[in-house]
């Protein structure tokens, strides 16, 4: 699949049979964890997103992200970029995307350009990617609920004296 895809970066990377059948031993090493399908749709992910001949590293990520529900760094980014507030109540795709935007800071993703916002958010996206992938469950974000019980509202009386203390208070 990579031969026909990346044909003259594959043909420069593995020159001979020696090297290819190294190459091999190593990714099958590697890659041992993953079931076929997982490579495979890892494979397919490399291809649709990167115009390069992926490193062993990276299709550790895809394979696992296919795994895991982990969105590649760009999507993830624009996810945590584009999510509403409160950002606790948004449907995250996985809990990772949610823990690097709060890492990052939510008014630094929005008030810097993706120049300076998106290389701070892929490397707390990196490090929590790294965590799920060796095995760590990130919590989902507890959301947000309105109060079951409001209480009673005040007489207008009560808000009377309410709004005249306010007024002393500020000196209004």
């Amino acid at each position: 699949m990579f031969k026909l895809n990346y044909h003259n970066q594959f043909s420069a990377a593995f020159p001979d049979t020696e090297t290819l059948h190294h190459a091999k031993r190593l990714w099958l090493e590697a890659l041992a964890a993953f079931e076929a399908q997982d490579i495979m749709q890892g494979a397919k992910r490399a291809i649709l997103q990167s115009e390069y001949l992926p490193t062993v590293h990276k299709m550790l990520l895809l394979c696992a992200a296919g795994e895991n529900g982990l969105p590649e760094a760009r999507a993830a980014y624009r996810e945590a970029c584009n999510a509403p507030s409160p950002k606790t109540n948004h449907k995250w795709s996985h809990p990772a995307v949610y823990h690097a935007g709060r890492e990052s800071n939510w008014y630094f993703l929005a008030n810097n350009p993706e120049s300076i916002a998106y290389p701070v958010f892929a490397e707390h996206y990196r490090k929590l990617c790294a965590r799920v992938l060796e095995g760590e469950k990130l919590s989902a974000p507890e959301q947000l609920k309105l109060e079951e019980n409001p209480g009673t509202p005040l007489s207008k009386e009560e808000n009377a004296q309410k709004m005249a203390a306010l007024r002393a208070e500020l000196g209004i």
